[in-house]
């Protein structure tokens, strides 16, 4: 008799654990399958037009409007509003996008985020979902391995993706019921106990998942199924819009005082559209109720799709005009950056970034090698002032100057080239590839431009130190030759990220042959001074002066080469 009882213990006990057991994996399974598809969804959509929209990112206009419009297709079309504050962030950083016109961008991709849980409402409550889950699996499989092309590639790994996005729904909807998991929520009921552990599980979950598109496809299954009531998931999605901001918490880490504030400033939009909530949390509910098709009798998981929504639009609308103001803010919160202050330059690798599209990155270098270019061509002006204005006062106001430049551009260069480099073990196509190894390259030349030019400036230098003497019509035989080397790099600054055509480079060509042929030219009036007696140490500087404007031609032209197509 005892062994019976102990017998049926042990069966009762292995029933027990098995029903917590067996639902916590079917949970943990199907959460997979869902993140999973997301990522797979996203990823192939930014690998087919991720370059394209990331770029129209970072050129945006400051219309705040064009800014927000910008934000909400960028991310309704990429399906991850972590993804565009990521790269508003980093292009924050790198100087591409100002904070002012970050914030428009912010607010639009926290309305476009709304999309992913209006596709699990609308798809995937009103159809079976296991129906076409697999076959449209199938579907993206087989174009993913039989198209060749990158394109038809990214297209059935975004197909694929969509497939297992509703496969997990399909086992969220069989996992989440009362039946299976009913003991895991006691917390049912509109008080503010229960409310209060609702709104933390958002945050926590959303943190946890990195994805509130994700924690919005959860919250509606429970809903939908009965789990949690109406007023649970409304304090669930709640939550979840300030767990989202660990992305760009996560991204800012590292990076300039206007990139933090950038992040600060999606963290604020997302706390103070939610307290506002909170505080008007029934009359709200009852606003996204009336707003509903079906009102009272409305579909549970659209209802938490419209809450969604309407919470992102309403706090869009009252924050949008304040947009000067919460700029103010955040640049009192964080002061500027020591480095800033102080001529320090930085380009920070963020690792983040490269799990959607390692465009960020390319977009991030070409910037600074942009400012790299802008930094030389100043420096070289500095030549021809030097030419013309020759005396102690020149001396005293650029000599100490443009040794801080130089040192400068040599951070740039160290920067860049480390930035480069780690850009290469990235997974990148072979265009990229050879688009990143000739912006190493490029550096290099802009880095010898700038010895060069600072080189010619402190020979400038010495000779108003040593009180040399030229003559005034010798002098001047150099601006023509200047004004040549300077339209070099006026058109290589004009194209420095761009692809130039083999007509351009034939004019390149032109340039750099005109300026060999006037070095010849003064170098040989030159020798004929000193056959005539001229003091030699002037003549000498001379020639040296001429070499080194030469070989700055010779380093544009190099350049040219790298950015033919």
């Amino acid at each position: 008799m005892a062994i019976h009882i102990i017998e049926n213990l042990r069966t009762f006990q292995y029933y027990c654990l098995m029903s917590i057991i067996t639902p916590v994996i079917q949970l943990l399974g199907s959460l997979a399958f869902l993140l999973y598809g997301m990522k797979l969804m996203s990823d192939g959509v930014q690998k087919s037009a991720g370059e394209k929209l990331q770029r129209a990112l970072s050129v945006i206009t400051g219309n705040r409007f064009v800014a927000l419009l910008t934000g909400l297709i960028v991310t309704m079309i990429i399906q991850s509003s972590g993804a565009t504050t990521v790269m508003v962030v980093t292009f924050v950083n790198a100087g591409l996008m100002t904070l002012t016109q970050s914030v428009g961008v912010i607010f639009g991709a926290n309305i476009g985020t709304t999309i992913t849980a209006w596709i699990v409402s609308i798809f995937g409550f009103n159809f079976k979902i296991s129906a076409f889950a697999i076959p449209l699996f199938g579907l993206g499989y087989f174009l993913y391995r039989l198209i060749k092309k990158n394109a038809g590639k990214n297209f059935g790994e975004a197909i694929m993706g969509f497939g297992m996005l509703f496969l997990g729904l399909s086992g969220l909807t069989d996992v989440f019921t009362p039946e299976q998991l009913g003991w895991l929520f006691k917390i049912q009921g509109n008080g503010f106990i229960a409310l209060t552990i609702g709104f933390i599980i958002g945050i926590l979950i959303t943190a946890l998942l990195h994805s509130s598109s994700a924690f919005s496809a959860i919250v509606i299954t429970m809903a939908y199924t009965g789990l949690i009531n109406w007023e649970l998931a409304a304090a669930m999605t709640l939550g979840s819009n300030i767990g989202s901001t660990i992305d760009a918490i996560l991204a800012a880490m590292g990076t300039t005082a206007d990139a933090r504030r950038s992040a600060l400033i999606h963290v604020m939009f997302n706390v103070f559209g939610t307290v506002l909530a909170l505080i008007f949390f029934h009359p709200f509910l009852r606003l996204v109720v009336f707003l509903t098709p079906g009102q009272e009798h409305s579909n549970m998981a659209i209802r938490i799709s419209m809450l969604h929504t309407v919470f992102k639009t309403l706090s869009t609308v009252v924050l949008l005009p304040m947009q000067p103001l919460l700029v103010k803010l955040a640049q009192i919160m964080i002061k500027n950056d020591p480095d800033q202050e102080n001529k320090i330059f930085r380009l920070e690798f963020t690792e983040l970034a490269t799990k959607d599209s390692v465009a960020t990155h390319i977009i991030q270098v070409e910037k600074a090698i942009a400012d790299m270019t802008d930094v030389v061509t100043d420096m070289f002006d500095k030549i021809q002032i030097g030419v013309t204005k020759r005396n102690e006062s020149f001396k005293e106001k650029y000599q100490e100057q443009m040794a801080e430049t130089e040192s400068y551009v040599d951070q740039m260069h160290e920067q860049i080239t480390h930035y480069l480099i780690k850009c290469e073990r990235l997974q990148l196509t072979d265009k990229q590839l050879d688009h990143v190894s000739n912006m190493i390259q490029i550096v290099d030349e802009l880095e010898n431009m700038s010895d060069s030019c600072y080189g010619t400036i402190m020979l400038i230098c010495r000779s108003i130190e040593k009180k040399m003497e030229f003559k005034a019509e010798d002098l001047e035989k150099l601006l023509p030759y200047i004004e040549l080397v300077r339209q070099f790099l006026q058109f290589i600054r004009i194209n420095i990220n761009k692809t130039i055509t083999p007509e351009k480079l034939e004019l390149a060509r032109e340039l750099e042959d005109g300026i060999d042929a006037f070095r010849k030219s003064l170098k040989k009036v030159a020798r004929k001074r000193l056959e005539g007696g001229a003091d030699v140490k002037a003549e000498l500087l001379y020639i040296d002066i001429v070499r080194a404007i030469e070989h700055i031609g010779d380093n544009c032209f190099n350049i040219s080469s790298a950015l033919v197509g």
